[in-house]
């Protein structure tokens, strides 16, 4: 047998200042952990060897190198680092690029034509990754940047679906 109580809403909200105090506590412990972690290990990140490094052969594994900025902090250095060695995977994979390009030809009356170009290029990267791990982390602080390095076996990489063939792009006829 259960027993439920139906509170107003009121009784059941925290009180902002505890959950500051609640927050700041968190923060200051995270920064206490971060700083452990820092002089525990010189350099300033876990840290593999050099044959956990070179054991991934390009052959069967690919290999994604990331970097974050420093200034941001090292946690979050390091977090951006490991996005962007992930991305960098997610590139060699698949990656669509599409460019727009826009000629204008302007005539100003006695005056010489202005021609401007401009062109935008983007690149899109969604792929869902399995087996991904991080296997090097470093800290550089002479040049305030962290940096990440993803590994992937090949045998991971989904097969390439028919959605590979992009639809013919209209033109525009003057």
């Amino acid at each position: 047998m259960s027993c439920a109580a139906l509170l107003p809403l009121h009784v059941l909200a925290a009180d902002p200042a505890d959950v500051q105090s609640h927050a700041e506590q968190s923060f200051e412990r995270l920064n206490q952990q971060g700083e452990q972690n820092t002089a525990a290990k010189p350099g300033g990140a876990p840290r593999h060897n050099i044959e956990d490094r070179t054991r991934y052969s390009s052959d069967q594994y690919l290999i994604g190198k990331g970097q974050g900025d420093l200034a941001k902090g090292q946690i979050v250095c390091q977090r951006v680092s490991e996005l962007s060695a992930r991305t960098d995977l997610a590139k060699q994979i698949r990656i669509l690029v599409k460019e727009h390009m826009v000629d204008r030809i302007r005539e100003r009356s006695g005056r010489d034509a202005e021609q401007d170009i401009e062109v935008t290029r983007e690149e899109i990267v969604q792929e869902y990754l399995q087996g991904v791990r991080i296997v090097d982390r470093q800290v550089d602080e002479a040049n305030r940047t962290c940096s990440a390095t993803a590994v992937m076996p090949k045998n991971q990489i989904q097969p390439q679906q028919a959605l590979d063939h992009p639809a013919p792009l209209s033109t525009i006829a003057r």
